[in-house]
């Protein structure tokens, strides 16, 4: 095993008897599956750096593999045309599918976890149902042996890529070709979807080209030089080939930010001729359910478990006694797959689900420190004599004799307090109309001048009395970073519509301001079903005290209405279809639904466009993309 970017071997797992001719990590890296020419599979857990089982059954070579996406499942798929569903735990084989007439390629578990695609020699992509055990259909449209498959993190597609030198994408709610896109170069190896499902990148000999779907179209083309690629992968913004030769690995890295659609220039010969606003995800499609399911039971409803056909070999407890891991460089070892602090290591395709929000180098607050908030409101911190409230006097009928007392010092009118800006700058440095005694109880210290003197108040009732009010605080910011923990565990699940929802249900802003800093900074994450949740919270925003809040809900409208705005009007404004399009009714439903969103927006806009200074700017401008869809 190695690491990317480091010379030297990190550790050598041995126990196989046979040349192995597939592996495969876990979703949490934490095991590693690997499967031989004899048929055998052996699975290591890289953190007790142990062998965990070995599972018998294939009468020849494995060829692919992959793990379930939650729960202690491996798929293997073998020369012998059969594809095994493996339980580690209770080591056996849970069913055998077959239908295959030649080796098996390539294996991919479904997101949530429900289905197994197969592609194999024989040219068909078989999808089988885990639950009932049997086989939901073949997409035989390629020419020539499938290589690899991957499904779209979000959406119901899949792509399979092809010795036919194509790469086909499938709707998999119609089980029907969405596209193919064109046999301009050598077989295609191995593809990676974008870990936001905005494109897919494809290795084949020497040249890695990238793909859309919706239409059909390639991004860009390089020539990379790494051969007959092996395997690709993304991680931060990276894209990593390795390729193998003989005895020597090698490995590729692409910087993403420098080919498109991510960035770099536009390649003429294979960009389209004008540039697509409609996102990928906006296509109306479902999205697969990433949740775990509730039950931890690994019970099929239709599929029998194997007993006499793929019975355990007993030799298994011996061969598992003469695998050893050989940790070649510890420090290393210990870095990656033993680190310090235990937490829950999330897939390598997110790392960093929730990045800060970005306050500190937010370019627009740097131009707002030079050019300060109009009528900034000065908070007075010298201290003041106590005010007590006055009754007002009543001239008394009859005058009444009061006793001589000493002249009162002449004292300055009563000033009322500074007004509260109705937006509170984000560039302040002081509390704004916070007065210091509303955050400590009634009995604390009072203010007062420098000729009066404090009540006396031990030291400890002191400490009690701004205990309290830290007590509060604490509670407060621990409910907001419990709720921003659930939502990063929906969101490392993958499924962004859970956690959005859940986001908006915890009914705090906070919240709703930081996830939306977060889908501003990967505009590949919308699509309809999320602008609908979000629109409502953006318009909220633009009724928020705090200035800060105010532009992130108008940035987040500005992306909607520059990616979306074209798509709501087209659909809004199209036509009645004639006869039954499911599809097109469902993405005209959301798309009328924003547009009613956007039309409550526009009547809070309308108030807000004489605003002075740098918000009331970015009211009109966004009045400006309302009419876009008008």
């Amino acid at each position: 095993m190695w690491a990317v970017g480091k010379p030297h071997c990190i550790m050598s797992l041995s126990g196989h008897t046979s040349p192995v001719e597939a592996v495969r990590f876990g979703n949490a890296e934490e095991m590693v599956v690997a499967g031989s020419m004899s048929g055998a599979l052996k699975i290591w857990d890289l953190e007790a750096a142990k062998i965990v089982r070995t599972l018998t059954g294939h009468k020849s070579n494995i060829r692919s593999l992959d793990f379930h996406p939650y729960g202690d499942f491996v798929a293997s798929g073998s020369l012998d045309t059969n594809t095994k569903l493996w339980d580690i735990r209770r080591k056996g084989c849970i069913f055998t599918y077959k239908g295959h007439t030649n080796c098996v390629n390539c294996l991919r578990f479904s997101p949530d976890g429900r289905w197994i695609a197969s592609a194999g020699e024989d040219g068909l992509v078989k999808i089988w149902d885990l639950t009932a055990g049997k086989l939901l259909t073949d997409l035989k449209q390629h020419t020539g042996p499938v290589n690899c498959l991957e499904f779209h993190p979000n959406e119901f597609l899949l792509a399979s890529a092809s010795s036919d030198r194509t790469v086909k994408f499938w709707d998999l709610e119609t089980f029907q070709t969405v596209s193919s896109t064109d046999g301009e170069c050598g077989g295609i190896r191995s593809i990676f979807f974008h870990p936001e499902g905005m494109c897919i990148y494809a290795g084949s000999h020497d040249v890695m080209k990238v793909y859309g779907w919706e239409p059909s179209r390639c991004f860009d083309s390089l020539a990379t030089g790494w051969g007959k690629v092996v395997d690709i992968s993304i991680a931060q913004n990276q894209l990593i080939g390795a390729t193998l030769s003989q005895t020597n690995v090698s490995t590729f890295v692409v910087d993403l930010q420098r080919v498109q659609p991510l960035g770099g220039p536009p390649s003429p010969a294979f960009s389209p001729p004008a540039p697509v606003q409609v996102p990928l995800t906006s296509s109306g499609r479902k999205s697969f359910r990433t949740e775990r399911p509730p039950t931890q039971s690994t019970k099929q409803a239709s599929a029998p478990k194997e007993e006499s056909q793929e019975a355990v070999t007993p030799t298994d407890d011996d061969d598992d006694a003469q695998s050893m891991a050989d940790i070649k460089v510890p420090e290393d070892y210990k870095q990656i797959f033993q680190p310090k602090s235990r937490i829950a290591r999330s897939p390598t395709r997110n790392p960093e689900p929730f990045p800060a929000p970005p306050d500190d180098g937010d370019p627009e607050r740097e131009q707002r420190k030079e050019e300060p908030y109009p009528e900034p409101v000065q908070v007075q911190h010298k201290p003041a004599p106590a005010i007590q409230p006055k009754a007002p006097v009543i001239q008394p009928k009859q005058p009444v004799k009061q006793p001589p007392r000493e002249p009162a010092p002449p004292s300055d009118p009563v000033k009322p307090p500074p007004k509260t800006p109705s937006v509170i700058p984000a560039d302040r440095h002081k509390p704004v109309g916070l007065p210091m005694e509303d955050f400590l109880p009634k009995q604390s210290i009072p203010v007062v001048s420098d000729q009066q003197t404090p009540p006396n108040m031990s030291e400890s009732e002191a400490m009690s009395s701004i205990m309290k009010g830290h007590d509060s605080m604490v509670a407060v910011m621990s409910g907001r970073q419990k709720n921003l923990h659930i939502v990063r565990a929906l969101w490392t699940g993958g499924n962004t519509k859970t956690a959005v929802e859940s986001a908006v249900n915890m009914n705090d802003q906070a919240v709703i301001v930081d996830l939306l800093n977060v889908l501003c900074a990967k505009p590949g994450l919308w699509n309809l079903d999320v602008c609908m949740i979000m629109l409502p919270n953006m318009k909220d925003l633009l009724n928020s005290k705090y200035e800060n809040y105010v532009h992130v809900g108008c940035n987040a409208l500005k992306l909607v209405l520059k990616t979306f705005g074209s798509l709501i009007k087209t659909n809004v404004s199209a036509p009645p279809n004639v006869g039954v399009d499911i599809s097109r009714e469902e993405r005209y439903r959301k798309c009328k639904k924003c547009y009613d969103h956007f039309m409550d927006v526009r009547t809070v806009l309308s108030g807000k466009s004489q605003v002075q200074g740098k918000l009331g700017s970015t009211f009109r401008e966004l009045q400006l993309l309302m009419a876009t869809i008008e």
